[in-house]
């Protein structure tokens, strides 16, 4: 897997000193792919970014990651006290049989949910969307919702998913595809190569249009090791249940780029940044008057870093997706299900696509970073979940990993994160990048309560 991964940066010229890694622990999660070696190897990935921005030409520092915490670190990181999280699914969210299948329909935001039902026309209880669906062909069911700009995936094999037209388009893209932009500068005073090993991001301004999952989840890493992330949200976007997992070290504001006041104050913030991470669709952002031939010339030394679900060519480049849809798309979920003999969907035990392609998300920024500060050269970068969906189904097991223990005591750190919330501690972090401290000066907060602006100018 981590040879995979490194091979796709050695193919764009990026040297992975394959050397300097060390894993911990042996501990799988149950899963009837890799999904373990994918967390271990994702961290790696991003860790190994780090120490070559930090290091030498001769010398780079050693990596170690831990697999056990990897795994959990692709799932839920707080241990609340006093407190709980809220619950992480919509009541309507989840997998539904219908006439011919099974199809899943994602429905955590408001406008996704409203969509669905609409398509249904049926009451917003669970027992009514059952029987409705029930009525339906999951294809047909999964087109309308689609096209009513909703969000739901029918269950797919992954035999069907590589004969799909969209399947054909993932297998020709690459893992991550970077493209080096001529007459990049920094944004920095600094002499190239003055880095604080201790904090190496210390600096950088990161401007992060993510929501949900894989792009927070880069942003966080980012601001582990000292960038300031500031996290722009529209108004009406709320995701209470992963809120306290993606807002670690993160200031968090609202814009409303649906008007002009909103436009004009992001791109006053994207001309002060270094790195911009977005998930919006392929088209969203030029729809917007936000596509990156604007950024860029706004910002001539900004790094792009862009995420979505389904791919950035074929039918479906312009498709909505979450990890869990595109689980459903890919065959992991009827894979599990044949392999487990079971009578309903089984994906991953955890949303892997999300995390994994989040950490090489943040693998490709600050490889980005290391070639602005050295070559002069900006950097943009595209990867998508289906790209990581691919890379993981060509690494299956023949049976299920020994049952993974729950999180324990000694995997949780002794730090105490005074969270908007309540008082809580997160679970160790698995990397280790010699005297490199991954630390964040911030605890997590709501989304919207901060100001739009930079905090240190």
């Amino acid at each position: 897997m981590l040879s995979a991964i490194f091979d796709s940066f050695n193919a764009l010229g990026i040297d992975v000193d394959d050397q300097a890694c060390q894993f911990k622990s042996d501990e799988q999660l149950p899963s009837w792919f890799e999904t373990t070696e994918l967390a271990a190897s994702s961290f790696m990935a991003a860790g190994q970014a780090v120490a070559q921005l930090i290091g030498s030409k001769h010398t780079t520092p050693n990596v170690i990651v831990d697999k056990r915490l990897a795994s959990l670190w692709f799932d839920k990181t707080l241990h609340p006290s006093g407190w709980q999280q809220a619950i992480e699914w919509d009541e309507i969210a989840g997998d539904y049989a219908t006439r011919d299948g099974w199809i899943r329909l994602h429905t955590n935001a408001p406008h996704h949910k409203i969509a669905a039902l609409n398509v249904l026309q049926c009451d917003p209880e669970r027992e009514e969307v059952v029987n409705t669906v029930a009525g339906w062909d999951a294809f047909e069911l999964q087109e309308a919702i689609v096209s009513a700009k909703g969000a739901a995936a029918q269950m797919l094999s992954m035999n069907q998913w590589q004969q799909h037209p969209q399947g054909k388009s993932v297998a020709q893209e690459p893992l991550v595809h970077l493209q080096k932009i001529p007459n990049g500068r920094s944004r920095n005073s600094k002499s190239p190569g003055i880095i604080d090993v201790v904090r190496p991001l210390a600096g950088i301004k990161v401007l992060d249009l993510t929501r949900v999952i894989a792009g927070p989840v880069c942003t966080r890493f980012l601001a582990a090791y000292g960038a300031e992330v500031l996290r722009i949200d529209p108004p009406y976007w709320d995701e209470p249940s992963i809120v306290p997992e993606m807002t670690l070290g993160k200031h968090c504001a609202q814009l409303d780029l649906k008007t002009a006041k909103g436009k004009a104050q992001l791109l006053s913030l994207v001309s002060e940044a270094d790195v911009v991470v977005h998930g919006y669709r392929s088209d969203a952002l030029d729809a917007l008057g936000l596509g990156s031939d604007v950024l860029r010339e706004h910002a001539p030394q900004i790094i792009d870093i862009a995420l979505c679900a389904y791919g950035w060519s074929g039918p479906w480049a312009q498709r909505r997706g979450f990890d869990s849809l595109v689980q459903m798309s890919c065959g992991f979920a009827h894979h599990g299900m044949v392999q487990q003999a079971a009578e309903k969907p089984t994906p991953l035990p955890v949303q892997a696509l999300d995390h994994a392609t989040g950490y090489l998300m943040a693998a490709a920024a600050v490889h980005s970073l290391r070639a602005r500060e050295r070559e002069g050269q900006c950097w943009s970068a595209r990867l998508s979940l289906a790209s990581t969906a691919a890379l993981l189904s060509q690494h299956r097991r023949s049976s299920p990993a020994k049952p993974f223990s729950a999180r324990q005591s000694k995997d949780i750190d002794e730090t105490i994160e005074n969270t908007q919330w309540g008082e809580a501690r997160r679970v160790r972090f698995p990397v280790s990048i010699g005297g490199c401290v991954a630390a964040w000066g911030k605890p997590a907060g709501d989304l919207k309560s901060a100001p739009a602006q930079w905090q240190n100018t």
